[in-house]
Order: structure tokens, then C-alpha cells, then sequence
């Protein structure tokens, strides 16, 4: 079981500035402390080092209260080229990841993400970005997950992905437990909703909704005119529907990151957000907004208005 607030491991492995060993490992307790038991990271965020930091983190916790995920289809080799990693985190470029989708990959994958982490098991593996390498991931890598679950190295096997359509073709083709869903299903996007988030709930397969700030936008209480979106400049129209999205938040005494983190819990087939941490003060006060009671009146307002679809689903409550 995943708590439904997640904590997600990319900012703590110098994910675009710097964060020292102290503050990751208050990040990680102050998540703890505000009752976070589910923990996402991958051998991609700093070459290992958000494993490596998350397991120390962890080490002394009782392994039966918490749950934690990593990722698969990066395989980690080392180099020797020298200089610094160029996917966006500032750390050396001791090692450089390739792309392998087949069966041995995703085992010596996970075998040094085990070792980075420091356990002998993980509660769910997701095969990591598979856009480009459906044939191998479906014939090779999903089959290899299914029987590390068996062998019980893993809990569950899911697919994470900033996209919803490779997803729903996993789904209709082959079988999972999880889809940690990118950015697809947010207070600005819910085409999700036609087809993908219906079909989970049918399938009795869990989403874990992240990026649900679309990589900066809906993360303050003002939409600043240089925010970002999908990890690029925000286009004005973009900038301009979040910000009315916002106006309409503060008439209801609600923060634009409040209704972005309970948003998702709408949908039945959300069982828990994923929000990335780089201090303790982050997360205890997503922790804290997310705790805090959004009146529905909110959503039906902001259906009123056309910026919610009338037929999406909506939280009557904080989740």
C-alpha cells in the first residue's frame, strides 16, 4: 500500500542546483514526519544519486511502514570521459546511461538500484520513458518485471510515462499493476480522461499522478510571466488559463498548489500523487495544502467557467 502523498526523488540528486547530503536527508525525514510512507526515485536522477541518498535516508526506518519505487530501461555504465552529466543534473558524469529494455538490462538494472538503495526488495519497478522502444519493453522488459514479481524482488510492475497514450496500449496489450502518469492529468490537462484513466479503473491498475505542476506552472500562488511548462518557456495562453485558474482559487481562499496537489484525487483511479522535494520546508508544505480542505464550490466554479470539463471528476473533499 502507497501513502497518497509520494515522495518524488529527483530534486534531492542536484536535479538543475546543487542540494548538499544535509538537506536531502532533511527533505526525506521532514516527508517522514508528515506522514509520507511512499518514496519514488530511478538510476536516471543524478546517475544514483537520488538511490543512494534515498536509501541512506530510509536505512534505519522499519522496511515493513514504508513503500519504494524505482526505474528500469537506463542502465547505468561507468565512464571515464570526465565532466558533468548533461541530462540536467549537477553531478559528475562518472557514469552514462543506456537505453536497454531487454530482459538482462532491466535485471542488472535493478540489481544496482538494490545495492544503491540498500534493500533486497522493491515495491514497484516502472519501466522508465518507453516511447521510443515499445518492441523490446513489451516482449522483453515487462516479462522480465513479471518474474522478478514472482521471484518477489519486486511488488508490482507499472510503466512511467509524460504521455497517456503508450500507457493505454500497455493496458490493452499486456498486464500492470501501476502507471505513474507524468503531467497528463493536472489542473490544465485532463485528455487523459477519454479513454486512459477509465480503462485503469476498469483494469483495477493504480495511478500515481506527478508532474502535477506541470514542471513549474501551477506550483505558486502567482503564475510569474517567465513560468514554465513541459520543461520549456509557457506559452501566454498557457500562462493566461493558469492564472484564471488562480483568480478563481483566491475566491474561494484557496492557493493556485493547493488545488493543483488535490486535483487528481478526483479520479477513482488515482491512488496517490508524487511531488518532488529538494528542502524540508517543500515538502512539509505541500504536505500541509494537500492536508487542507478545498470547498467544492471551487470546482464547480471553475467548471462554470470553462476551465474544468463538466464531466470531470472532482474531489468532494481533501483526499
Amino acid at each position: 500500500m502507497i501513502s497518497g502523498l509520494g515522495f518524488g526523488g529527483a530534486p534531492i540528486a542536484n536535479l538543475y542546483a546543487e542540494v548538499s547530503d544535509e538537506d536531502a536527508r532533511a527533505a526525506v525525514d521532514a516527508a517522514w514526519d508528515a506522514g509520507v510512507r511512499y518514496f519514488d526515485t530511478a538510476p536516471h536522477y543524478g546517475l544514483g544519486l537520488s538511490e543512494r541518498r534515498l536509501g541512506e535516508a530510509l536505512r534505519d526506518r522499519p522496511r515493513s511502514e514504508f513503500a519504494v519505487s524505482t526505474k528500469v530501461g537506463r542502465v547505468l555504465e561507468p565512464y571515464d570521459g570526465g565532466g558533468l552529466d548533461d541530462a540536467g543534473f549537477l553531478v559528475p558524469a562518472t557514469h552514462r546511461r543506456v537505453w536497454d529494455f531487454s530482459a538482462d538490462g532491466i535485471r542488472r538494472s535493478l540489481e544496482g538500484s538494490l545495492e544503491r538503495l540498500g534493500v533486497d526488495h522493491v515495491d514497484i519497478a516502472y519501466l522508465h520513458d518507453p516511447d521510443n522502444h515499445w518492441d523490446q519493453a513489451v516482449s522483453e522488459g515487462l516479462p522480465a518485471l513479471h518474474s522478478l514479481k514472482e521471484q518477489g524482488v519486486i511488488g508490482a510492475v507499472g510503466v512511467g510515462m509524460n504521455q497517456w497514450q503508450m500507457p493505454e496500449r500497455f493496458l490493452r496489450e499486456a498486464s500492470l499493476d501501476y502507471v505513474m502518469l507524468a503531467g497528463r492529468y493536472t489542473l490544465l490537462e485532463q485528455d487523459s480522461l477519454a479513454s486512459f484513466l477509465p480503462l485503469c479503473e476498469e483494469r483495477g491498475v493504480s495511478v500515481v499522478a506527478v508532474a502535477i505542476f506541470n514542471s513549474g506552472l501551477l506550483a505558486r500562488p502567482e503564475v510569474p510571466a517567465d513560468a514554465t511548462y513541459n520543461y520549456a518557456a509557457a506559452p501566454a495562453e498557457v500562462i493566461g488559463r493558469a492564472r484564471r485558474i488562480a483568480s478563481v482559487c483566491g475566491r474561494h481562499g484557496v492557493v493556485l498548489p493547493q488545488a493543483a496537489l488535490q486535483f487528481p484525487f478526483g479520479h477513482p483511479a488515482v491512488k496517490a500523487i508524487a511531488v518532488g522535494a529538494r528542502s524540508a520546508g517543500e515538502i512539509t508544505e505541500n504536505a500541509a495544502l494537500l492536508a487542507k480542505k478545498v470547498p467544492a464550490e471551487l470546482w464547480a466554479d471553475l467548471k462554470a467557467e470553462g476551465l474544468l470539463a463538466a464531466d470531470v471528476p472532482t474531489p468532494g473533499a481533501a483526499s
